[in-house]
């Protein structure tokens, strides 16, 4: 399958240094490398479906889109700080970062919930790349952060289209298929995030520096938190109950947007008090 886009797609020409703000370049950086880092999650993929050969295919065309995201959001941190190395800071983030990659089933407990928790993944990404995109008035990272979350988008129903398929045949129960939703969300604040951050944004200018998962969460987050809408929590709370096979746009989805963003705004205002 041929990319529905490259880096020659973006207009670079048209960059604008001074609508960079350090804390969107902070969060850029990182986000750099955890997109980068994808063929890790291939590696995982393919031995969780080691005999669904058209998953497998579906997985290595995924990869290599979200390796070209990282490539594309560190070209433009280079170029928003031509002492920031992507390359350099990508292998200091895969010398002190990496997933297990020895499962030969998913962690989930089963296929269809391994697919539930891609889903959330993308949920998250497509939410915020659209967050950037619209908090961001720098022209070449809003034309990549609206390519970057329509693909998201893309891959969500990607991953939906074959979990389908999956809970078909698995037939998992509604508090099952919510639990995992819910907890994949909950681990987005695992230390993939803040080991990304602390090798983009602190190892570069001091290698000695301690890493201390805690700190580099706060600061990550106290950044990224600060880009959304309420618009965006909605969208992410309607997708991750549509993974879940549950109604989308009922009482339980405004609920659950409402309580969404209630929850980001809190954890923002308190990491803004913390700084």
């Amino acid at each position: 399958m041929s990319p529905r886009w490259t880096l020659d797609s973006i207009p670079w020409g048209e960059f604008r240094p001074d609508k960079v703000t350090p804390d969107l370049l902070a969060v850029v950086k990182a986000a750099s490398l955890v997109e980068a880092n994808a063929a890790d999650y291939v590696t995982y993929l393919h031995r969780v479906f080691a005999d669904d050969g058209d998953f497998r295919a579906a997985v290595d065309a995924w990869g290599a889109e979200e390796e070209q995201h990282g490539a594309a959001l560190g070209r433009w941190a280079e170029m928003a700080d031509p002492n920031f190395s992507f390359e350099e800071s990508l292998a200091l983030f895969r010398k002190g970062y990496r997933i297990p990659l020895d499962a030969a089933q998913s962690i989930r407990g089963s296929r269809a919930g391994e697919l539930i928790a891609r889903c959330v993944v993308e949920t998250g990404t497509s939410s915020f790349y659209s967050a950037i995109r619209d908090a961001t008035g720098e022209p070449v990272l809003k034309e990549i952060c609206r390519r970057i979350a329509s693909d998201e988008f893309f891959h969500y129903r990607l991953f939906h289209k074959h979990l389908k398929r999956y809970q078909a045949q698995e037939r998992l129960g509604p508090l099952t298929r919510l639990r995992v939703a819910l907890g994949r969300a909950e681990e987005a604040e695992d230390d993939e995030l803040a080991y990304a951050y602390f090798a983009a944004n602190i190892l570069p200018g001091n290698p000695q520096a301690p890493y201390d998962t805690a700190t580099c969460a706060r600061a990550y987050w106290r950044r990224a938190m600060s880009l959304y809408e309420a618009r965006h929590v909605e969208t992410a709370a309607r997708m991750i109950l549509r993974a879940a096979a549950l109604n989308p746009d009922g009482r339980v989805a405004d609920l659950l947007a409402r309580a969404g963003w209630r929850y980001v705004a809190w954890r923002r205002e308190k990491l803004a008090r913390a700084a």
